[in-house]
């Protein structure tokens, strides 16, 4: 496996690894910092990114916004060199509010999924933040590849594959997953090499270049060197990271994916109407069990919830989660997390891929 620099325009990152958002308050300013530090991409989540404010209950909005600069600042003063971005959902309320605010912080990139990011363009024209949308497969890369070029005449300057092992939120049916999985039948690696095809197409009738990156269940050096081995620029990674000193999760979040059985990692009904991947934990016991757990105000996190319908809060599930909570909390992860068994430093998980 040959390691090259992943160019993105006028960028040049030292190490073809970006660090995925991960939130709720999982992926911040700390984490992020570290791996822009060593050369990576360093990914802040926007979601719910200004949980730990004071006012967050009564001002969410102003309280998110405040905290995208405040986490910035964060990870800019661990890495002035660095490459740091966003992660900003698509199916967030207020979604253009959000990537305005990523925007004025100077942030080197912006990487949109959750939905397909038609609007983004729109709102970044005149800035230099590259933007990256996230696909999962040749259909949806094919619609916001099209949909940029006729709309914009400008293509991503990254696009991300994200796969079915992937943690959180999939952008899968159920049935998809079903047909994806196991790995080992190949299918999602044709699907993979069907998006790249698209890529191509694009590349040659815009003539531009535009950077891939895979994500989903790359855990080691061998996983790695087959993503590049498929022909993507480079890999995203979120679980790996979450049990590293730098993680700004609470330990016991830690823990969680150190304890973690294989049977634990499951199929999870996400209040929003989508299949996610997590932790089975108390919590998620009832709500698989068709419990409605109780909650709080609605925070106005996400445009396809309806608070009067969902089983449970996401919002406060996932916060639970960060601050530690576990068996209260929504513990999202990737297929592999349980395979961790031990803390790690953000230089050791990055070493650990590298040839």
């Amino acid at each position: 496996m040959q390691i090259k620099p992943l160019k993105m325009g006028n960028i040049e990152v030292k190490l073809p690894i970006i660090q995925g958002g991960m939130g709720v308050g999982i992926s911040l300013g700390r984490l992020a910092g570290a791996v822009a530090k060593e050369g990576g991409i360093g990914i802040i989540s926007a979601a719910q990114i200004g949980y730990r404010e004071p006012d967050f209950d009564r001002n969410t909005k102003e309280a998110n916004l405040r905290a995208i600069q405040k986490e910035y600042d964060k990870a800019r003063a661990l890495a002035p060199e660095g490459i740091i971005g966003f992660n900003i959902m698509v199916a967030t309320r207020d979604y253009e509010d959000y990537v305005q605010a990523a925007l004025k912080t100077g942030a080197d990139i912006i990487i949109s999924g959750a939905g397909l990011p038609t609007g983004l363009p729109r709102i970044a024209e005149g800035s230099k933040t590259k933007l990256a949308p996230i696909v999962s497969t040749a259909k949806s890369a094919k619609v916001i590849l099209k949909y940029w070029d006729r709309k914009y005449k400008r293509m991503p300057d990254l696009l991300v594959i994200e796969g079915p092992l992937a943690g959180g939120h999939l952008g899968f049916t159920r049935e998809q997953l079903e047909a994806y999985l196991p790995v080992q039948t190949g299918n999602y690696d044709r699907e993979v090499g069907e998006i790249l095809a698209v890529v191509r197409q694009y590349e040659d009738a815009c003539q531009c270049r535009i950077p891939t990156a895979l994500a989903g269940g790359i855990k080691n050096r061998e996983q790695a060197a087959h993503a590049f081995s498929l022909g993507v620029d480079a890999i995203q990674v979120a679980s790996r990271f979450v049990t590293t000193e730098e993680c700004d999760a609470d330990i016991r979040y830690k823990q969680a994916y150190l304890h973690a059985s294989q049977k634990q990692v499951s199929i999870v009904k996400s209040p929003v109407g989508m299949p996610g991947r997590a932790i089975m934990n108390p919590f998620m016991e009832k709500v698989m069990s068709g419990e409605k757990i109780p909650h709080g105000p609605c925070h106005k996190c996400l445009e396809t919830c309806n608070p009067a319908q969902t089983p449970y809060c996401i919002t406060e599930a996932l916060i639970h989660a960060a601050r530690g909570e576990v068996e209260d909390g929504l513990l999202f992860c990737g297929a592999y997390a349980c395979e961790a068994d031990h803390m790690e430093t953000v230089r050791e998980v990055i070493n650990s891929f590298m040839p």
